[in-house]
């Protein structure tokens, strides 16, 4: 149902206030680049820092500026299933076509206790559910047995899995014991879990340079790997260096050396320390985008 490159947006800010303009303007970037999917208020898109109101507001206008020409994956995820419920009946009525839902974090639930929290989101909420397994994030990894519990119980409602735990054998693995749709969920490793069977990626580093991620996942869903290997080979140190000071401080400083964003972040986020943002004007200046404005 999802493939392709998939952009995991920033939220824009002005002043502590949600751009609503600058977000009119990114999205308009993201589809003349010609990205496959939108992904608001995930990790990228600061989600944490974001009041219920702004949250709803955020997956309202994306389905709205998007207009129909690209599918909204909303974020919906929450660490109280009760939460993640109300959020995805959200998404549900503004329209998305369907939502990101992360592990739940903190509270570190049993594996029994994921598998209860995903089948009732997909029995509550009729919208399709990427799963997002990030315990880099979320303190708890979701076994691969768990996965394609899920998937095949969901009836269908369980339809991907970001997949954010750096490991290929965890990729193998759900793809060898389920058939869901595998999204990578590290930029660095989109072409090496394409190679295994992944179907693309919901990428931090599209928000700057979305023709090409999308030039690459095209590639390699098409089998040409050396064109793919090409792009990743290019975008390799830009993309490392992005995440050097966490995300989605570099991604916000890269966007704004480009002029499409202020770079602004909500504490406890800071803005990149001056080496990184030295290493990030280096990286966008061989990449040209320095210049480019949405």
């Amino acid at each position: 149902m999802f493939s392709g490159a998939m952009t995991a947006m920033v939220t824009p800010f002005r002043q502590g206030k949600l751009d609503e303009n600058r977000l009119r303007e990114q999205i308009e970037f993201q589809i003349k680049g010609g990205i496959d999917a939108l992904v608001p208020v995930g990790t990228t898109g600061e989600s944490p820092t974001l009041d219920w109101k702004e949250h709803a507001r955020v997956l309202e206008l994306t389905v709205q500026f998007a207009k129909g020409r690209v599918p909204v994956i909303a974020g919906t995820g929450a660490n109280s299933t009760a939460e993640a419920i109300e959020l995805q009946e959200i998404a549900k009525k503004v329209g998305a076509t369907g939502c990101l839902s992360v592990n739940p974090y903190y509270n570190k639930p049993s594996q029994e206790g994921l598998y209860r929290h995903f089948m009732t989101l997909a029995d509550r909420v009729d919208l399709p559910i990427v799963l997002y397994n990030v315990p880099g994030r979320t303190g708890i990894t979701m076994t691969a047995q768990t996965v394609a519990r899920l998937h095949k119980e969901a009836g269908g409602r369980i339809v991907a899995i970001k997949e954010a735990t750096g490991s290929m054998d965890m990729a193998s693995e759900i793809m060898s014991l389920c058939e869901i749709t595998v999204i990578s969920g590290d930029d660095s490793l989109t072409l090496p879990l394409m190679a295994i069977g992944a179907r693309g990626i919901i990428s931090v580093a599209s928000n700057l340079v979305p023709a090409e991620i999308k030039a690459m996942t095209a590639s390699a869903l098409k089998g040409d790997f050396a064109s793919a290997r090409v792009i990743h080979q290019k975008l390799f140190p830009l993309v490392r260096a992005l995440f050097l000071d966490g995300n989605p401080v570099g991604i916000k400083y890269a966007m704004k050396l480009a002029g499409l964003d202020s770079g602004e972040l909500r504490l406890p986020l800071w803005e990149a320390n001056d080496a990184t943002k030295k290493i990030l004007e280096e990286q966008a200046g061989k990449l040209g985008v320095s210049a480019r404005r949405a």
